[in-house]
């Protein structure tokens, strides 16, 4: 377990999470790759942000919790059980919850289609949105395999990536007492090099792929934390790919806002606020708003 010494660290550096903010309202929300139970996990960020939004929807697109990181070390300080509690508050509260486990908590997905203290769980799922659409949803982790990267780099690559996680933390502490904000290492890194570039490349086209055979408008997706919002045209069918990013690296969200468009917001330390990246103004399909209504997909 956490000492209690690292516990209240972290509760000084983020002291400031308690000073008010606004709500924040959306339709829906698409939250992935939280990996609750790991040590680079932002819970502090995700609950401010919990507390201070409301939707009709939420959607937990894989890896909330990290099962993986649980087996190597116990660590489970209070924020992550706070996360958890503050989910299914929401469901009992009246928000629809639907969860698609990832492979990080993998052991969920026996328990597809079930239910769970009003949280749903499921495979994949499908979203009607305001304005007509159909949002796919899935976590992503189907598609390692056509992503062509060997064993050999796929193992380096998790080791690489463990060490700009803790390269992460150590430069976080040193940014929060100079009064810097949070600020990626790992993510700027990633960005320039050119094999993570070729396999972030081959994993948003394998998902297009994926949704343009279920016949969808966007497909909302996680796993590889490397948020995007971006529009294509896969055999002449227009698709949105959307991936939400993570709650490790990035602190990003995919949003319907109660207009209909879709966003992908990025939450700012400073501001205690979750700030536009990039939006999507879609078209409404019906002269008269819809009622919203959800399917699961086999």
């Amino acid at each position: 377990m956490i000492s209690q010494s690292k516990s209240n660290q972290q509760r000084q550096s983020l002291s400031h999470l308690t000073h008010k903010a606004k709500i924040q309202h959306f339709h829906a929300m698409w939250i992935s790759d939280v990996h609750l139970g790991s040590i680079d996990c932002k819970a502090e960020f995700l609950l401010h942000f919990l507390n201070h939004s409301q939707s009709d929807y939420l959607y937990l697109v894989g890896d909330i919790v990290d099962v993986w990181a649980l087996k190597k070390r116990v660590y489970w300080p209070d924020s992550h059980d706070n996360v958890i509690k503050k989910i299914l508050e929401l469901a009992s509260n009246g928000t629809q919850v639907v969860f698609i486990p990832g492979n990080h908590d993998e052991a969920f997905k026996a328990y597809a289609d079930s239910h769970f203290k009003g949280v749903t769980l499921a495979k994949q799922h499908i979203h009607e949105s305001i304005t007509g659409k159909r949002f796919l949803m899935l976590h992503g982790d189907q598609f390692d395999s056509q992503v062509c990267v060997s064993r050999a780099y796929a193992k380096l690559g998790d080791h690489l990536y463990d060490v700009l996680l803790w390269l992460n933390r150590q430069l976080h502490a040193v940014r929060s007492t100079m009064g810097y904000p949070y600020w990626s290492l790992a993510s700027y890194i990633k960005l320039r090099v050119n094999k993570a570039q070729q396999a972030i490349t081959q994993y948003r086209d394998a998902v297009l792929r994926y949704a343009a055979k279920k016949q969808v408008d966007m497909v909302v997706c996680g796993h590889i934390h490397q948020p995007e919002l971006s529009e294509h045209t896969i055999n002449q069918h227009p698709l949105i790919y959307a991936n939400d990013g993570d709650w490790v690296e990035n602190c990003t969200l995919i949003v319907e806002t109660l207009e209909g468009d879709v966003q992908l917001l990025k939450w700012n330390e400073q501001n205690l606020q979750a700030e536009t990246v990039a939006s999507i103004v879609l078209p409404h399909m019906h002269d008269n708003p819809i009622k919203p209504q959800k399917q699961h997909v086999a």
